[in-house]
């Protein structure tokens, strides 16, 4: 379970376990039970709505040229503030790493298992990833999880939190719809934790992993982020985790079922022999 998960089981009030022992047994620190996250300031979440804006455009700024990139837009921030504010969108510069570190060392990473492999039916290739969503006040994180053939959204889900557990929970919705042979994430700690591997390895799926730093091995669910910022969420500036969750529902159906895939086609996206939509 997800550290937020096990935190969730302490009973403040039983009868015979201090809250010292419970914690102790759960594997959680006893201050994690009374922290309050601090809510970012305006000028945070005005900061970190220009970086999302211009990482789009260039995923291969790391802190220092996104701090030279601001300050040449009139806004004055340290370097180390871009860090921290790219660090809390999930934000890391895409360029080619020595695989010397992880995010998580004590998870384990699979290789890379789609180089050269053409993607020509549906269930074939499944792959998720995470990305930042500013609000009218505050963020959230959205993971989706998408058929790589059709470009299908299978599944998504909203946190205010990068624990893995609202990963899982979408990965299990898509489940229920299909199963792929093979499913490509990133080496985030979120998709290498047990929570997100044990429900693919139970499933026999095969498990791929990008190259580190190569988002052109996870391509289409990249540009599915694009899309859905610049159609949906930079349109509508969120008021209430309410509100995200009405729009992105409503727009995902739009998605799924009548934006043509490419700017020349029409009609929805193409379904599957079953009759159903492709999964």
């Amino acid at each position: 379970m997800s550290p937020a998960r096990r935190r969730q089981m302490v009973d403040r009030h039983h009868p015979s376990l201090s809250l010292v022992r419970q914690c102790a047994l759960l594997g959680v620190s006893r201050s994690s039970l009374y922290y309050q996250a601090r809510a970012a300031s305006a000028e945070d979440l005005s900061l970190m709505e220009e970086i999302d804006r211009q990482y789009l455009e260039t995923p291969f700024f790391e802190s220092r040229r996104m701090k030279a990139w601001l300050e040449r837009r009139g806004m004055t921030v340290s370097r180390k503030r871009v860090q921290r504010l790219m660090r809390a969108m999930g934000l890391r510069a895409i360029y080619r790493r020595p695989s010397t570190s992880r995010r998580s060392p004590e998870h384990p990473v699979y290789p890379y298992l789609l180089r050269n492999v053409r993607i020509t039916r549906p269930n074939q290739v499944w792959a998720a990833d995470i990305t930042y969503l500013p609000m009218a006040r505050g963020f959230l994180y959205l993971v989706a999880v998408m058929d790589w053939h059709s470009r299908y959204v299978l599944a998504w889900r909203l946190s205010n939190t990068m624990e893995a557990g609202f990963c899982a929970e979408a990965l299990e919705e898509a489940l229920g719809q299909g199963q792929p042979e093979v499913f490509n994430t990133d080496q985030g700690s979120q998709f290498t934790s047990w929570e997100f591997t044990q429900v693919l390895q139970d499933r026999g799926v095969k498990i791929s992993m990008d190259g580190k730093g190569r988002y052109q091995d996870n391509i289409f669910v990249e540009r599915l982020w694009r899309t859905v910022k610049y159609e949906e969420v930079y349109l509508k500036a969120y008021a209430s985790v309410l509100e995200a969750q009405r729009g992105l529902a409503d727009y995902f159906r739009f998605y799924n079922g009548l934006r043509p895939t490419r700017p020349w086609a029409t009609g929805p996206r193409p379904r599957c022999s079953t009759g159903s939509r492709m999964v």
